[in-house]
């Protein structure tokens, strides 16, 4: 009886493995459910999770609190040392990036925007950024209406407003924080409800320091990390830049 199971573990754990090869799982993605793998393959939670945990030995799948199963694949490590957009970062690590608009339209901004902004009316930009081909980042971006009058939903589906405005850019603020996935957004990503994600607000400002561009970015916790050069030592290890959250 314990041979037929680590026959069939192993028989389970070959097929995944196949699956992640052809195509159907790339790097990223979330792998079903235990519970739906063990009513596709007929085998118990138990014998799934040990084919699962074969594959993660051989470093193809792995797993984190709150996700699920998924399969193994480099973080897109992004520096925050200097102002780049998502497509840079995504192409200097060697990703497919690519962009779907998914509402572009002047509106009266919340709060937030107006304020940080000056301004009651805004061009608010919605988008989806895949890596290589799966969700990677939502994204919405607040503009001036006087900036993005006379802008059009295929312009910033192919370029970023980095290169579209006719604005002298400075510099930027980045906030970076975590957070739980809410249904929208994890539709969109395709994580489960209440994941981990990362979110970061970006105000840039134009080269006398004025704000031109707020942006919001919902990244999935398992395939990204920030990273900062710190070069000179201080005192405290503490990372740079921490804030308490009221």
């Amino acid at each position: 009886m314990r041979q037929v199971r680590a026959i069939r573990y192993r028989d389970i754990a070959a097929d995944l493995r196949t699956r992640v090869e052809v195509g159907e799982f790339t790097a990223g993605r979330l792998l079903p459910s235990e519970s739906a793998l063990s009513a596709t393959y007929s085998a118990s939670r138990v014998t799934i999770r040990k084919a699962l945990e074969f594959l993660r030995n051989e470093g193809l799948v792995d797993s984190r609190q709150g996700f699920g199963w998924f399969v193994a694949g480099r973080t897109v490590r992004q520096p925050l040392a200097h102002l780049a957009t998502i497509e840079a970062q995504l192409e200097a690590e060697g990703r497919a990036s690519q962009r779907q608009i998914l509402d572009f339209a002047f509106v009266r901004p919340p709060a937030r925007v107006r304020s940080v902004l000056g301004v009651d009316k805004a061009l608010r930009v919605k988008r989806i950024n895949l890596a290589d081909g799966e969700p990677f980042a939502r994204v919405t971006v607040w503009c001036p209406e006087e900036l993005g009058a006379d802008l059009s939903r295929a312009q910033v589906q192919e370029r970023s407003f980095y290169e579209l405005l006719p604005v002298d850019f400075g510099g930027a603020t980045q906030t970076i924080g975590a957070d739980a996935a809410g249904a929208e957004d994890a539709e969109l990503l395709q994580v489960p409800v209440g994941s981990p994600v990362l979110v970061c607000e970006r105000v840039t400002a134009d080269a006398a320091g004025t704000p031109v561009l707020i942006g919001e970015y919902v990244f999935p916790a398992h395939r990204t990390e920030f990273t900062v050069d710190l070069a000179h030592p201080e005192a405290s290890i503490g990372p740079s830049g921490l804030r308490l959250v009221e």
